[in-house]
């Protein structure tokens, strides 16, 4: 496979004020979020979470998406005397992946999220804790919640991505709002799946406008699919409308030959796409999007902004500078994801910036790699590493369901101590099939039990 779509540069410290305003931490937390790219990013009342006292090394996971699901299950799993924490912000579970599958009523809202935080954590032996991280203490091993503070052993924070809107032209407070709630790009929270379903199935004609970032954006095919499952309800419904996809690559950047199939030979005259096209603007009042060549007017849209490293990674001072990143993403080691300089502290899943597949599949083998490394250093002993896999389906035909796929490892050169892109051993899987399309939700029940059963 080409890997120009795996390649990734590394991005610049942003802004202490940025850090503090996004999560109203005051100025005294702001300059402690300067001192956390070397010790400390928090200051705290000193008051405990209301936690039963450790029985052994405790692991405490930020974030209870794919990979911090997985590592809370795993680590315990490979050393059981871990006394694990999952802390995560939310109450209730929705996945983002297999959303697009909803839109088209492949599946049923239940499928995405009938899936309990709580059960994960009964049926793992770990603790479920439900709180919103405001700051970290490295020095004295503290994590600091709306909650009180948790002392832990080993902490592995894995809080996803977050909006880069600038990237596309929107800097403005008023209009990022507008296009974040109106059109939400749909790749981070629950309530953006529940605000395109509706949009979806409300929609009457007209054009449909969907976005592609550039960089490495989360589940490269993701908006491909989601262009296929909207033209497969237009199609269905004999609407006069059509999907217009607007990418900001000069090609389909995964599994190419499979989307431009399904584009001419399922939906022609539906779906066009538009290469080379990235958004530089947007004119919410008027609904309309710029490019560098045209102002497009739109009925309805999912606008996908670039992505970038979680907020949470800037604020607790764990995020890569220029030279590392240029997607605010972690600054960690390249095969055992450590904060550098501290083997205690671990970013996971797409706050990560190694060149891997922002999915859920990747998130899922990297949580079982990165819990054989915590077992390991635990006990004293040198991990062994192993890279992530990527095995991703995309569903291109709603009726009858077909889909297409890839099955990707990834190659490390240790003389530049760098992920250098797709292995050779790579397939991709262009010819779409219905047992593509049954196995696209067979992938989806596999991770579910992964991470929630025992």
């Amino acid at each position: 496979m080409n890997n120009k779509h795996n390649r990734r540069d590394f991005l610049k410290l942003g802004s202490v004020a940025l850090a503090a305003g996004a999560t109203g931490l005051g100025a005294s937390a702001a300059v402690a979020a300067v001192a956390g790219a070397g010790e400390s990013a928090a200051v705290s009342s000193g008051t405990k979470a209301d936690l039963p006292k450790a029985k052994g090394p405790r692991l405490v996971v930020v974030g209870g998406g794919t990979s911090g699901l997985t590592i809370a299950k795993y680590a315990k799993k490979e050393y059981p005397k871990f006394d694990v924490v999952l802390v995560e912000k939310r109450d209730m579970y929705a996945s983002c992946f297999s959303s697009n599958l909803w839109y088209a009523g492949l599946v049923n809202l239940e499928f995405l999220a009938d899936h309990s935080f709580l059960d994960a954590a009964v049926n793992n032996n770990y603790i479920y804790f439900n709180a919103t991280v405001t700051g970290l203490d490295r020095t004295g091993r503290k994590l600091i919640t709306n909650k009180g503070e948790i002392d832990y052993d080993y902490l592995v924070v894995a809080p996803g991505i977050d909006y880069d809107y600038e990237k596309i032209g929107v800097k403005d407070p008023e209009t990022m709002t507008a296009v974040r709630q109106t059109w939400p790009g749909g790749f981070t929270q629950s309530t953006e799946h529940v605000t395109i379903h509706r949009k979806v199935r409300e929609f009457e004609g007209g054009l449909f406008l969907q976005s592609v970032p550039s960089g490495n954006y989360r589940c490269l095919p993701a908006p491909y699919e989601r262009a296929c499952m909207i033209a497969a309800v237009i199609k269905k419904n004999k609407l006069k409308g059509k999907v217009l996809i607007l990418d900001a690559n000069p090609e389909i950047t995964i599994k190419a030959p499979g989307f431009h199939a399904a584009f001419d030979e399922l939906y022609k005259g539906i779906i066009e796409w538009r290469p080379s096209s990235p958004i530089t603007g947007v004119d919410a009042a008027k609904k309309q999007v710029h490019t560098d060549v045209d102002s497009i007017s739109f009925d309805e849209a999912a606008i996908y902004p670039n992505v970038r490293g979680a907020v949470l990674i800037e604020q607790l001072g764990l995020m890569a500078d220029s030279s590392h990143s240029n997607q605010k993403e972690a600054y960690i080691d390249t095969r055992f994801n450590n904060f550098i300089g501290d083997e205690r502290v671990y970013v996971t899943g797409d706050s990560r910036n190694q060149p891997y597949s922002k999915s859920a599949n990747t998130s899922n083998t990297e949580g079982h790699n990165v819990a054989k490394v915590l077992a390991a250093r635990a006990q004293g002993k040198d991990p062994a590493w192993v890279a992530p896999e990527t095995i991703c389906y995309s569903m291109v035909n709603a009726d009858p369901m077909e889909a297409i796929s890839v099955d990707a490892g990834y190659d490390y050169d240790p003389e530049k101590d760098l992920i250098t892109g797709f292995s050779k051993a790579t397939k991709v899987y262009n010819e779409r099939s219905a047992a593509r399309g049954v196995a696209t939700l067979e992938w989806a029940r596999g991770i579910y039990r992964d991470v929630f059963k025992a």
